[in-house]
């Protein structure tokens, strides 16, 4: 991707030499703001940086944290009905992975279930009552909910050199994803140890019409609850009113 690629020389460029090596890993984003319209169907973030030395960078990007309740179906009699449910927070929003290698040949099981690193790593909480016993099956169930919903990533993705010194990755924004203040961490490693990180942020924010109705939506919830039902009545009215017609 030559754009991506002039962004990593541009960064290196700009970047005076001695800045470079105040620290050991240095990052940034092709951009840090992302606004979604009622057209937006997704977008790639570049991350792009530089290494002092060597060793592997690993990159993680978590957004907002969200409280998700996962329900257990149950078909009785031909028909699915919820059954158990459990509520959890805590729970990012969307999180993206990766490293120049596979993880287990980075940094041992103890550094990344630390650093929450990989989805299986992700640390919810239980809110309210709850089976503990069932905590893991309704965890994986939420997991794999964010994933085919293209929210959290499957798998590590790849980390580039370029040079020896400069270093890419890129994610992916589905049109689903939260709005909020998301977080990219890289993390440089050399045998096994964590030898500096970098943290920048990402911002996703509404705009045009959508972002009316979501600030509207948060700042005036029973007026919005209010219009929505509202408006539904009219709607199924009107609805009614064609089919009488016809």
């Amino acid at each position: 991707m030559p754009r991506a690629l002039a962004f990593s020389f541009l960064f290196a460029l700009a970047m005076p030499f001695s800045a470079a090596l105040a620290q050991p890993v240095v990052a940034d984003l092709s951009s840090h703001k992302v606004a979604i319209t009622s057209s937006f169907t997704g977008e790639d973030i570049v991350l792009f940086g530089v290494r002092e030395g060597s060793g592997d960078v690993i990159v993680v990007v978590r957004g907002p944290p969200q409280t998700r309740v996962v329900r257990q179906k149950e078909r009785i009699a031909g028909i699915w009905v919820n059954r158990d449910e459990m509520a959890f927070s805590n729970v990012p929003g969307y999180y993206a992975l990766a490293a120049t290698r596979p993880l287990e040949e980075i940094a041992d099981a103890d550094f990344l279930a630390e650093n929450q690193i990989g989805p299986d790593s992700l640390q919810f909480q239980i809110m309210g009552e709850g089976d503990p016993a069932a905590f893991e099956a309704f965890r994986a169930a939420l997991i794999r909910s964010h994933q085919q919903d293209g929210l959290y990533a499957v798998g590590a993705g790849p980390v580039g050199y370029v040079g020896g010194t400069l270093f890419r990755t890129e994610f992916y924004l589905p049109a689903g994803a939260p709005v909020g203040t998301y977080s990219a961490v890289v993390y440089l490693l050399r045998d096994g140890e964590v030898v500096g990180f970098d943290t920048t942020p990402l911002f996703v924010t509404k705009a045009g019409l959508g972002r009316a109705v979501y600030d509207y939506a948060h700042d005036q919830p029973a007026a919005y609850g209010f219009l929505a039902v509202l408006l539904a009545l009219i709607a199924g009215w009107a609805s009614s009113m064609v089919y009488r017609r016809a």
